[in-house]
């Protein structure tokens, strides 16, 4: 792959899957300049794997696979941050476009704390909740977590029961999304 086309795919990927980015690197790390610092990482990943890409999984599934790969080796690299890098995506909680709005403000009180109750979540859990509230079918799911799709279903059950427990809520019995 030449140079220009590499960074050509690059950048139209990172148009189409910045949003994955920042809900990963968000769900990972407990402040803004942290999830900063690993949105960066992230992207350095994918940049330095996009070589590799065979094309056979989407460039969506292959985009998340780096970015949690990415976050999941966050706490070992520690020491390697760096300190003076541009960042190439802004990572904010919520976009606010009235900040006065009393719904907003609800909305983001709720967002605060489903990112907190997933914070506590085991590391592979913390993967496969944002898979599922990215809307991945549990095939896609699989795919980008390596596993096969009864685990996915087995391990999403688990995973919002032990969210339902933390933000104190009932979930409902049976709730699928197979598609």
């Amino acid at each position: 792959m030449l140079e220009e086309d590499a960074k050509s795919l690059f950048i139209d990927w990172l148009e189409k899957h910045n949003a994955s980015v920042i809900q990963v690197a968000r769900a990972y790390t407990l402040g803004s300049e942290e999830s900063q610092d690993l949105a960066q990482e992230i992207l350095l990943q994918a940049w330095h794997s996009l070589p590799r890409f065979r094309g056979q999984a989407s460039p969506a599934t292959w985009f998340y696979r780096v970015a949690l790969h990415a976050a999941m080796n966050w706490r070992r690299n520690d020491q390697r941050r760096r300190t003076h890098q541009q960042p190439l995506l802004e990572v904010q909680a919520l976009p606010s476009e009235s900040a006065d709005s009393s719904q907003q403000v609800e909305q983001r009180e709720m967002v605060e704390q489903l990112y907190k109750a997933i914070h506590q979540l085991p590391k592979s859990d913390v993967a496969l909740v944002l898979l599922y509230l990215d809307e991945l079918s549990y095939r896609e799911m699989a795919s980008v977590l390596g596993i096969s799709e009864s685990n996915v279903g087995v391990r999403l059950g688990r995973a919002k029961k032990a969210l339902a427990k933390l933000l104190n809520v009932e979930v409902a019995e049976g709730e699928h999304n197979e598609s």
